[in-house]
C-alpha cells in the first residue's frame, strides 16, 4: 500500500510539472481507500494542491471507518465523507459479495457526525440478489433515520458488467421492472424527506449536491491519478493502466502509466455534453429534444429547457438516443454517456483551474 500511495505521489508531481492547475474538487475513490488507514490516505490527500474553497471528497467503507482515520482526513483538509452503505440487510449484502457488521453503519454515520464533517453520502444498490421490496425500502428508510441524517443519497441500479462472477451467474442478475419499481420508490421517499433529484441515481438536500460529481457531467477537465483512473481534457479523454503492480512498476521506472485515449471531434462531444446534461436536474434545451407524443409522458417542458420527468429517468438512455445536437453526428450513432463511475484508479480524478 505504501508504495501505491508513493507512486500516486510521484504521477500527480509529474503532473504539476506539466502545468496542472489547483484543483477546485477531489475525489478520492474507486475502491476502498478508508483501507489505505489514517497516515497514507492523509499523504494522498496533502499531496494535492487546491484552491481554499475546495470540495475533497474521500471513499469510506463503514467497517474501516475510524474516528483516527476521520480525524486525519479532516486535518488533511477533507470535507466531505462517501459511505459505501449498498444496503442494510445482512443477505443482500452476502448476495452482493460484501461483508458488514450489524451496527457499523449507525457508527460510521455517528462518527462522521462527531468529526464536524457537514457533508457526507451513504452509497445504495438495489436488485441484488435475494433483495426483497420489502428490504429495499427498510434500508432507504433505515438511512433517512440515521443520525445525522445523510444531506445526500445515491442510489445505484445493479449494473451486469461482462467478464464478472455477477455476468456469468445468470440466476443473479436483476429484473428491469423490479429496479424500476425500487428506483421509483427510492425518489419518492427522498424527496419527501427533502432530498431531491438533482442527477439520476443522486439526491441531495440544497447545497449538499456533488460538486465533483457535476463537474464531470457539464464534461469540465480533470485529471485521474492512480491505477485505471481516467482524465479527460478539452475532449480528449485517456486512462492509466489498470492492475495495481503494473501502474507501481511504470511509474517506479519513471515511465507514463497511460494505457490509451480517444479524442473526441466537436460533433461528437456535443451530443456526449447533452447526453451528460439530459441525466442532470438541469436537463438540455427544449429545441434538443422533438415535441413528439412518445416523449410527452417522459419530459417536462418549461423555461426553454427539457427535463425528465421521473418516468423519463426510467427510460433515459431511450430518450437520449432522441437527441438532436445542433451538428449531428456522421455515420453510427454511439451509445448514450455513462455517469462517472466503474473503475476509476484510488484518487479518481482532480478537477481544478489552470487544468
Amino acid at each position: 500500500m505504501e508504495r501505491y500511495v508513493d507512486a500516486c505521489g510521484a504521477e500527480l508531481a509529474r503532473a504539476y510539472e506539466d502545468g496542472l492547475g489547483d484543483a477546485t474538487t477531489v475525489f478520492v475513490g474507486g475502491g476502498t481507500p478508508s483501507r489505505l488507514g489514517p497516515d497514507l490516505l492523509a499523504r494522498l490527500v496533502a499531496g494535492v494542491r487546491r484552491v481554499p474553497s475546495a470540495e475533497v471528497t474521500v471513499e469510506c467503507n463503514p467497517e474501516s471507518t475510524t474516528a483516527d482515520l476521520l480525524a486525519a482526513l479532516r486535518e488533511a483538509g477533507v470535507t466531505r465523507i462517501s459511505l459505501g452503505v449498498q444496503s442494510l440487510k445482512g443477505h443482500v449484502l452476502a448476495g452482493l459479495g460484501r461483508a458488514q457488521e450489524p451496527g457499523s453503519v449507525e457508527r460510521a454515520v455517528a462518527l462522521v457526525g462527531a468529526a464536524g464533517f457537514t457533508s457526507f453520502s451513504v452509497d445504495l444498490v438495489y436488485g441484488g440478489a435475494g433483495e426483497t421490496d420489502r428490504d429495499w425500502i427498510d434500508t432507504v428508510e433505515g438511512v433517512l433515520a440515521l443520525d445525522p441524517p445523510p444531506p445526500h443519497v445515491s442510489a445505484y441500479a445493479l449494473t451486469v458488467e461482462p467478464g464478472t462472477p455477477l455476468a456469468r451467474d445468470a440466476s443473479r442478475h436483476p429484473d428491469d421492472d423490479t429496479q424500476a419499481d425500487r428506483y421509483l420508490a427510492v425518489d419518492e421517499r427522498l424527496a419527501a424527506a427533502g432530498l431531491d433529484w438533482y442527477e439520476i441515481s443522486n439526491f441531495a438536500r440544497l447545497g449538499h449536491e456533488c460538486r465533483h460529481n457535476l463537474a464531470c457531467w457539464r464534461q469540465a477537465d480533470y485529471r485521474g491519478i492512480g491505477c485505471a483512473a481516467h482524465s479527460h481534457r478539452a475532449g480528449r479523454r485517456s486512462w492509466n493502466v489498470r492492475s495495481v503492480d503494473r501502474y507501481v512498476d511504470v511509474v517506479e521506472r519513471g515511465a507514463s502509466p497511460l494505457a490509451g485515449e480517444e479524442v473526441l471531434d466537436a460533433r461528437r462531444r456535443e451530443l456526449e455534453r447533452l447526453e451528460l446534461s439530459l441525466r442532470t436536474r438541469g436537463g438540455v434545451p427544449a429545441a434538443s429534444l422533438p415535441d413528439d407524443p412518445e416523449l410527452r409522458p417522459l419530459v417536462a417542458r418549461g423555461g426553454g429547457r427539457a427535463v425528465l420527468t421521473a418516468r423519463g429517468r426510467l427510460l433515459a438512455n431511450e430518450v437520449a438516443m432522441r437527441l438532436r445536437p445542433d451538428a449531428e453526428l456522421d455515420g453510427e450513432r454511439p451509445a448514450p454517456a455513462a455517469a462517472p463511475g466503474g473503475p476509476a484508479g484510488l484518487l479518481r480524478s482532480v478537477a481544478g483551474s489552470g487544468r
